[in-house]
């Protein structure tokens, strides 16, 4: 692609009020809008003093300049350029939306919340997010390290993370994430919650499992529900949780001797070869798997205590290559690596190891996530931090319900893509007596997807 010379660029001029960058703001928002957004942010939110008034328009414009990518306070400006005032009212600047966001504490965060939950239950309403759940579906439960680089900023700590293969802490905070997802339909965010930089992963786990559960079972999820963690959360009231509630669990252990013995007990007749269709990537190894053995034992998890749990314990071994062993040896005397999973699944051996290693999905929402609002978390206080992941949860299941409207593989793609691709298109408003005529770009290559989601939204009510 080549600039033309025989008509080049001479003026720039920002001056035209029938132009917009997001035109597909109107049809999610509208989505947003019928599935009762403002509704249940009037209802559930009480902030005090002006700053907190009409905080269903103020979540509403937050959540919209997140749907277009934004990750500062300053980039939800985006709503307020050219033509949006003719699609948009009571569209707030970034001052009044800082101000609004300082004055949550850690009980409005809960009020909000309350307000995600709702707006997900009309989501799973209104498209198929949870497709075959009436089978089968799973809470996935995962922590992650967002750096800040802030110093006042209220309740940061130095937390663990891995950068190129290497432990590091780093200074931030720790959000702790719960979706749901199905065999068939891809995870949406079922809860919150942020937490000082050196949390523990597991910390307030189980409270925030429970809310994941409750939230699936109003959503309309009939079928099994099954608990999927890594290592981190494996402790006793994560799987009392899972037991109170009586759903299934899938939790990674740690191999400490009494895992290790579980395994080794195992006899070599039992193993069963596997192999990935993708290969699989081994820290330990620093590199890339795709052949394992599998297996399982019973075992009784946290034994001498009010928390003992039987179940089943499968394993997965791998040989482990020593370079320091006489040629032939590792034949008579092999060395494996272990991975085992605690696990009450009612599925076959092979069906449950491979649908708790599909429990790496949570890795791309949280990737997700910080490809969009969570880049930064924008503010010095610390609960207005917790309302902003809020925030940022409620822009990407709206992502999600309207990739799902757009119809065919938008169902499955990045909110990234679907960001790129449908909400950020340009368009020139045409009015026309009491209606406004949108005007996209011609030949946009992801025309049908627009017209599938604009058309499964309906016309504004007359």
């Amino acid at each position: 692609m080549r600039l033309r010379h025989d008509a080049p660029v001479g003026r720039v001029t920002f001056d035209d009020p029938n132009l917009v960058s997001c035109a597909g703001l109107v049809p999610v928002m509208r989505l947003a809008q019928d599935v009762g957004l403002h509704d249940a942010v009037a209802d559930r939110v009480r902030l005090p003093t002006d700053k907190g008034a009409n905080p269903a328009g103020k979540v509403a414009t937050i959540v919209a300049g997140m749907l277009t990518g934004a990750d500062s306070i300053d980039d939800l400006d985006v709503a307020r350029h050219g033509g949006m005032r003719s699609l948009f009212t009571s569209v707030y600047a970034p001052s009044t939306l800082g101000s609004f966001l300082r004055t949550f504490t850690h009980g409005h965060v809960r009020q909000l919340q309350a307000a995600a939950r709702d707006i997900l239950i009309g989501l799973t309403g209104r498209a198929s997010l949870l497709a075959g759940a009436d089978t089968l579906c799973f809470v996935d439960i995962d922590s992650m390290l967002r750096r800040v680089y802030g110093k006042q900023k209220q309740g940061i700590g130095f937390g663990h993370a891995k950068v190129g293969g290497y432990n590091v802490y780093l200074r931030g905070y720790n959000p702790l994430i719960a979706t749901l997802s199905t065999p068939l339909a891809a995870s949406v965010i079922a809860a919150t919650r942020l937490r000082s930089g050196n949390a523990g992963s597991a910390r307030g786990a189980a409270s925030m499992i429970t809310e994941a559960i409750t939230t699936a079972r109003l959503c309309g999820v009939t079928g099994e529900i099954v608990v999927r963690a890594d290592s981190a959360f494996y402790t006793k009231t994560v799987i009392s949780a899972c037991r109170r509630r009586q759903v299934r669990f899938s939790v990674t252990t740690r191999i400490d001797a009494k895992i290790r013995a579980a395994c080794e007990s195992i006899a070599d007749d039992e193993w069963i070869d596997i192999k990935y269709p993708q290969a699989v990537w081994d820290d330990d190894a620093g590199r890339w798997i795709s052949d394992a053995q599998i297996a399982e034992a019973t075992y009784t998890a946290f034994a001498g205590t009010r928390h003992a749990i039987t179940a089943r314990l499968i394993v997965r071994r791998i040989r482990r290559d020593d370079p320091t062993q006489t040629p032939g040896q590792e034949e008579l005397v092999p060395a494996y690596r272990y991975h085992a999973v605690f696990t009450d699944s009612p599925y076959t051996l092979l069906q449950a190891e491979a649908q708790h290693r599909q429990h790496a999905i949570i890795e791309q929402v949280n990737a997700d996530l910080i490809a969009g609002a969570l880049a930064h978390l924008p503010s010095g206080h610390f609960s207005a931090n917790d309302a902003w992941l809020t925030c940022a949860a409620i822009a990407h299941n709206l992502t999600r319900a309207a990739g799902h409207l757009a119809a065919g593989a938008w169902s499955t793609a990045r909110p990234a893509t679907i960001r790129t691709r449908i909400i950020n298109v340009a368009a020139r408003l045409a009015h026309h007596a009491r209606t406004i005529h949108l005007h996209l770009p011609e030949h946009w290559p992801w025309q049908a997807a627009f017209d599938n989601l604009h058309t499964a939204i309906g016309p504004a009510p007359g």
